[in-house]
């Protein structure tokens, strides 16, 4: 989820080098605040200070740079600071397998696509589509993963992740051919692979190749 925006930016806007430094800061600002979220959980922030310091001196020289060199970037600010303080208000009541929650990190993570797009100089519409297919598939991932692990064996929940995947097909099909097969075979899996009973890294491996899958379809869309 934190690669596969930033590619699909790439793949669609082009490569400038304040990508580079913006690829660390994001890596080091997940494992950041990852140890953010500890502390607030466990109300000990002593306990991760040399964390929180270490990643904190890599996120914020490199932010820096690309914020120096592509201001544009400030414009999503608003957006990332209200989808961290729903993870850290999740956290602090120890509910982070909450639902919105998990959108909420979700929307994070695909907003990266308008990020590296703002780095390129590429208008926010013509990355609509890119956006649109990595929200799409990541939100679908919330629901069909509930129905791997902590939902698994609930027709409820798996009527639920099936609706969705209609959805996202119907979504997805206005985007061209391929997009419209990825999220049919994305429907079908969600059908049919819960009833297999297959383990959790079994399915990371399924979704690993469907990531690729995705990033090939947005080379389609260029």
């Amino acid at each position: 989820m934190l690669a596969v925006p930033y590619l699909a930016g790439l793949i669609a806007a082009g490569y400038r080098w304040p990508d580079a430094p913006l690829l660390v800061a994001w890596v080091a600002g997940y494992l950041l605040s990852y140890y953010v979220f500890q502390a607030v959980k466990s109300r000990r922030v002593s306990r991760y200070r040399d964390q929180l310091v270490l990643y904190a001196a890599v996120v914020a020289p490199l932010a820096a740079v690309v914020v120096i060199v592509r201001p544009r970037v400030l414009l999503y600010a608003p957006a990332y600071a209200a989808l961290f303080a729903a993870n850290a208000w999740y956290a602090a009541r120890r509910r982070e397998r909450a639902f919105v929650n998990d959108v909420a990190s979700v929307l994070q993570s695909c907003l990266m696509v308008f990020v590296v797009g703002a780095v390129a100089g590429a208008r926010p519409a013509a990355l609509l589509g890119v956006f649109a297919l990595c929200l799409a598939y990541f939100l679908g991932t919330v629901y069909y993963v509930k129905t791997i692990i902590r939902e698994r064996g609930n027709p409820a929940y798996l009527r639920l992740s099936v609706g969705y995947h209609v959805l996202a097909f119907a979504v997805a099909a206005w985007f061209g051919p391929w997009s419209a097969a990825l999220f049919a075979w994305l429907l079908a899996r969600a059908a049919l692979l819960p009833r297999l009973g297959w383990t959790p890294k079994r399915t990371g491996v399924v979704e690993i190749v469907n990531c690729v899958l995705l990033l090939l379809v947005v080379v389609t869309l260029r």
